[in-house]
């Protein structure tokens, strides 16, 4: 009886938590619109699900803010040459995305990625 009963609490705090499942781009991003930002990379996260690049550039105002850009997974990332060294802090790129639907968050979802020094670009496209 012991044993089942320690089973049956375990599956039910299991159920209660959150399983991070992948999402729809589109929940989280107006993907119809792009918007391009231009800054210095403070954070290249590396990681799955999904890379993330963070920049500190101007906004709409002339503010200098931090932006997040969410990229794509590693996979993908890998197959196109994106290695984990590839974006370093203090690298100034232009990012092309949709904006996130949250304005606050300055986040955005990357489309296309150019690093200024060495025109380098990412273009997103599935091959």
């Amino acid at each position: 009886m012991r044993p089942f009963l320690l089973g049956t609490m375990a599956a039910a705090a299991l159920a209660v938590i959150p399983a991070d499942a992948h999402h729809s781009f589109a929940a989280y991003y107006f993907e119809e619109q792009t918007i391009s930002i231009e800054g210095e990379v403070v954070e290249f996260e590396y990681r799955n699900p999904h890379a993330w690049v963070h920049v500190m550039g101007k906004d709409a105002d002339g503010r200098l803010q931090r932006f997040s850009a969410e990229w794509a997974g590693l996979s993908r990332l890998q197959s196109r040459g994106v290695v984990k060294d590839t974006l370093k802090p203090g690298d100034h790129v232009i990012i092309s995305g949709s904006p996130g639907r949250n304005p606050w968050e300055n986040r955005l979802h990357l489309k296309s990625i150019t690093r200024r020094a060495d025109g380098w670009t990412w273009g997103g496209g599935r091959r």
